[in-house]
């Protein structure tokens, strides 16, 4: 497949009204959940992207029927499946593939899982995966290949030593399954993993607690078939914002699932962005002071990420780059991720002012008039924070390996372009995908 580039003309001011596409991060669990039942069940709102395309080549490879019934309609039959080896080369293009250990160990009792993929955006342990498994009656024996066993899954009191959110999601899947009452303690609440949730709750799972830290689940569950519409996308939401803040253009982001966007309108704010809610739209005004809201007595405000609900981590590159147009000094300091900040370089090389302090925390002083600038994108959200730039810079800009952008937003390009943004996707997109 040829390496995908964008060519950007920047500058350009853009309206008019877009939707998000569907949570990716939502999409991939809830079709790896697909197969803990033997009834069809069909997706709608399922993002037509990268990921989501390497999902439903893994879950066909178990022997699930799978096909798209429209764009983003995905229907699903998981009758009969065995868990046989899974193809490296598949699982090594997406961190998801760990997803199937839940669903998998549930029907089939056991898999042989390649070590996953994904992001280069610094180690991401699965050592949660693994103790919430062996708490739920699996035994795990990591070689060069990752093997799962349980001849049956026992409810159990679970507690994750992180909230992480695949672990979480795999735990919930598992515990789906198992018999028993199962307790699932300092789990991830994202919106994502509500949306997990309540996929499993429709095909006839019992779980309290859904979009809290603590979740119970009743099992073994009964299992049927549904129609179940995912739900948008909050990362992209918040890109959007900061697309809309940093080009000073006047968006409608419609059907934007305002009731999970807090914490992102409040960092925002941070940066003097003002959103405005209609019905379950968002409005971003053309207008906005983008003026860094100093902290009580004059103080460099600081914004940071932390787990669900706060500021959620995939948003601080996009954050970064509206920091860039806005006036004053902000400290922005992620956490879960020790490469994420190592794009700002590029941002520097564009004429930004920010000062990289070490692996987690960068000062950014601003407002800076960026430049076009030849770039590549190391993972989805810097990509899409390298768009923003090059959006928003004087001059043409040209981002390689766009190929990472497009593995979390699904034809970018175009709906950008409709807004008025001018980019150029090369190679040209084959009408029939």
């Amino acid at each position: 497949m040829a390496p995908i580039q964008y060519i950007v003309e920047g500058g350009h001011r853009l309206t008019g009204t877009i939707e998000p596409s569907g949570n990716k991060n939502a999409a991939l669990p809830i079709i790896a959940a697909a197969l803990l039942t033997e009834h069809p069940v069909t997706l709608e709102n399922v993002p037509r992207i990268r990921d989501t395309e390497t999902l439903v080549e893994l879950i066909r490879s178990v022997g699930a029927t799978v096909e798209w019934r429209r764009r983003n309609t995905l229907f699903i039959h998981a009758k009969d499946i065995r868990a046989a080896d899974l193809d490296p080369g598949l699982c090594a293009r997406i961190r998801a593939s760990i997803l199937l250990a839940g669903p998998l160990l549930a029907r089939c009792g056991g898999l042989m899982l390649p070590p996953p993929g994904g992001d280069v955006i610094g180690r991401r342990r699965l050592d949660t995966h693994f103790l919430a498994f062996e708490q739920l009656g699996a035994t795990v024996v990591a070689t060069d290949r990752l093997e799962f066993r349980a001849t049956r899954l026992k409810g159990a009191d679970v507690f994750l030593d992180e909230p992480s959110v695949t672990a979480t999601e795999n735990a919930l899947m598992a515990a789906v399954a198992a018999h028993g009452t199962t307790y699932l303690r300092n789990v991830a609440s994202e919106p994502h993993v509500q949306d997990l949730a309540h996929f499993l709750v429709a095909l006839g799972a019992r779980i309290e607690g859904i979009g809290t830290n603590t979740m119970v689940v009743h099992g073994p569950a009964t299992l049927g078939a549904c129609t179940y519409s995912i739900g948008p996308d909050h990362i992209e939401v918040g890109s959007l914002i900061g697309l809309a803040a940093v080009t000073r253009s006047p968006l409608r982001i419609a059907r934007a699932g305002v009731e999970h966007l807090r914490s992102i309108r409040m960092g925002f704010e941070r940066l003097g962005i003002v959103c405005e809610v209609d019905g379950d739209d968002l409005t971003v005004s053309g207008e906005q002071t983008l003026k860094v809201q100093d902290d009580f007595g004059g103080h460099v405000p600081k914004l940071e990420d932390q787990p669900w609900p706060a500021f959620p981590a995939d948003l601080m590159s996009i954050a970064i780059v509206t920091a860039t147009q806005c006036d004053g000094v902000i400290l922005m300091f992620e956490k879960m991720f020790e490469s994420r900040m190592f794009f700002v370089d590029k941002l520097i090389s564009m004429g930004a002012r920010i000062v990289l302090c070490d692996p987690h925390r960068a000062i950014v002083a601003g407002p800076s008039r960026l430049r076009g600038a030849l770039m590549s994108s190391p993972d989805i959200r810097a990509g899409m924070a390298m768009l923003l730039a090059a959006l928003c810079a004087k001059g043409v800009s040209t981002i390689n390996n766009a190929d990472q952008i497009e593995r979390g937003y699904e034809r970018i390009d175009e709906r950008l372009n409709a807004l008025g943004a001018r980019i150029t996707r090369v190679p040209e997109r084959a009408h029939d995908t």
